[in-house]
């Protein structure tokens, strides 16, 4: 029988610490995939976040440099100018760049940093107790807002992918969504995309991904994918954003 699933080289061999349902290992195996095909494992450095995805340093099979909280941008734009010649991502959860790290984010991308960002968006800070992030729903149950996000004093979750889009010097933006096997499948296109502009020198890029945090949401994992679809998405639609042409 012909084997066509296998685990990639740029993942280690090991069991992670995500909770069930969570994105966050799906995402780890889209990257994983890419940089073996595109044979960019042994000249890739990421930066994880503080946040669930703390211990992606022990899954990833390449180098990675942790940063202090909302800090990624600002890591990998340090290490991208130290090392042009390696591709440089950030690993970002919504707290970490959309709340702490949205100055680095923003003054990032509008330099054109070369750098690409994956950022997940979950709705909530997971790891820490499921408090209320910048892209918290409005009406949405946290332990921080047990009555639902109020957008009269709390103001409305952030589109970040839509801010960012805005601005001149940024190359790719497209949001995805890893709830069903046609939205992974879409979604590593995306990554694709992201890695490839990065390597045409083309600018700052970023692909938002919405994943399903069944733990904090507090629902099964089929109905968590289903929300993204039914609820999430009405706020945070899919698609590209920008893009520019590579030279």
């Amino acid at each position: 029988m012909k084997k066509i699933y296998s685990r990639p080289q740029s993942l280690h061999n090991v069991v992670n610490h995500y909770c069930p349902g969570c994105g966050h290992s799906i995402i780890h195996r889209i990257i994983a995939e890419l940089l073996d095909e595109m044979n960019l494992r042994e000249k890739t450095i990421g930066v994880p976040p503080p946040g669930c995805a703390v211990l992606a340093y022990n899954y990833f099979n390449f180098d990675m440099v942790e940063s202090p909280h909302g800090r990624g941008a600002a890591v990998a734009t340090g290490l991208k100018r130290v090392h042009p010649e390696c591709l440089v991502f950030s690993y970002q959860g919504d707290g970490d760049l959309a709340a702490i790290g949205l100055a680095e984010t923003m003054h990032a991308a509008n330099r054109g940093e070369n750098i690409t960002a994956i950022f997940v968006n979950n709705c909530v800070y997971a790891m820490t107790g499921g408090q209320m992030a910048p892209t918290t729903l409005a009406g949405m149950k946290t332990s921080t807002s047990p009555y639902g996000r109020n957008p009269q004093t709390e103001g409305q979750p952030i589109k970040v992918s839509e801010l960012l889009s805005t601005l001149d010097r940024v190359a790719y933006v497209e949001r995805v969504a890893v709830n069903n096997p046609a939205n992974i499948r879409k979604a590593k296109k995306a990554a694709q995309k992201a890695f490839e502009h990065q390597l045409n020198k083309t600018g700052f890029s970023i692909v938002e991904f919405l994943s399903p945090c069944p733990t904090n949401w507090r629902m099964g994992t089929i109905e968590a994918c289903k929300w993204i679809d039914d609820v999430m998405m009405k706020h945070f639609p899919l698609g590209v954003f920008k893009e520019v042409k590579c030279k």
